[in-house]
């Protein structure tokens, strides 16, 4: 056997050791890094109540939405969550992070320092504790794009080699880690990427992409991927019925799907969670009779 192929086989070795699957294990429901309200399961065992993941530890998730529908404001509700020492916030609603003292490495792809700044402060500043622990922040907007993917794979293993654990990485957003949505080689090298990240550092990843012109479709080849391996896509859309409120919707999940519900930015520049049941027929003219008793206790403003 040549050098070569013994370098092979000890590849092939330790992926064989490291992926196998014993079917006489015991494997537990992956924990949850953001959840979105509850829901009941029954198994042989019994019927169990769990929160509702948004995302879990060990996977990635993505924001897709038309431009101007608040993507960062949503951003940012999700992060200044996960980093709420309690685990939720008075904005968040039945939004629920599940940190355990795990790190958070959030990285802007495209704003300059100030406007990246303003987007990262924002998140601390809707905590009513200001200490949030281990938060670092970049603006790699100066970075190419072959390096800002380097660099992510660096901090996450700086900050482990520092003695700390990845929770939630937010990047905002993945098309600035390829030149090109459309180059499929570009775009299957990234998110393999964010998959094999996420599994080594047992942490979620949660990133941005807009939606193809007049479509509910992600950009590219990028986002039919990001599709097609992901655990969450997560759809905003501007409500037809409350100007100003964005709907966030699970467009698919490999688990149970969170319930719909919507935010809004209020009059200090925070997006704000809102109840919102929202019924189809409010927006036909001869059925909004029907329905008008009921919305009054649908779309309430959740105290701030």
């Amino acid at each position: 056997m040549t050098e070569d192929q013994t370098v092979q086989n000890m590849l092939m070795q330790q992926i064989e050791n490291d992926c196998f699957v014993d079917l006489s294990e015991t494997i537990d429901l992956p924990p949850v890094a953001i959840s979105f309200g509850e829901h009941q399961y029954t198994t042989k065992q019994g019927t169990f109540t769990a929160p509702t993941a948004i995302g879990t530890y060990g996977n990635f998730s993505f924001v897709q939405a038309p431009p101007k529908t608040m993507k960062t404001f949503f951003i940012s509700m999700l992060t200044s969550v996960f980093l709420s020492p309690t685990g939720q916030n008075r904005f968040g609603g039945k939004l629920r992070g599940h940190r355990d003292n795990k790190c958070v490495i959030h990285l802007d792809t495209e704003q300059g320092k100030f406007h990246a700044q303003r987007v990262f402060r924002r998140a601390i500043d809707m905590n009513d504790d200001a200490d949030v622990g281990c938060y670092h922040t970049f603006g790699l907007r100066s970075v190419g794009y072959k390096t800002r993917i380097e660099f992510m794979e660096y901090i996450m293993a700086k900050t482990v080699e520092e003695g700390n654990e990845v929770g939630l990485v937010v990047v905002d957003g993945i098309a600035d880690l390829v030149s090109d949505v459309n180059d499929l080689e570009q775009s299957n090298s990234c998110v393999q990427k964010i998959m094999e990240l996420s599994s080594k550092y047992n942490c979620h990843i949660i990133t941005v992409i807009h939606s193809n012109f007049g479509s509910d479709k992600p950009t590219g080849h990028l986002g039919s991927l990001l599709e097609k391996k992901c655990e969450t896509q997560i759809a905003l859309e501007k409500n037809t019925v409350n100007e100003g409120w964005i709907t966030v919707s699970c467009k698919r999940s490999r688990g149970y799907s969170f319930d719909t519900f919507s935010f809004k930015v209020n009059e200090i520049g925070y997006p704000v969670m809102v109840d919102d049941l929202y019924d189809p027929l409010a927006d036909i003219p001869h059925k909004r009779e029907k329905v008008e008793p009921v919305k009054e206790n649908k779309w309430r403003q959740l105290s701030i």
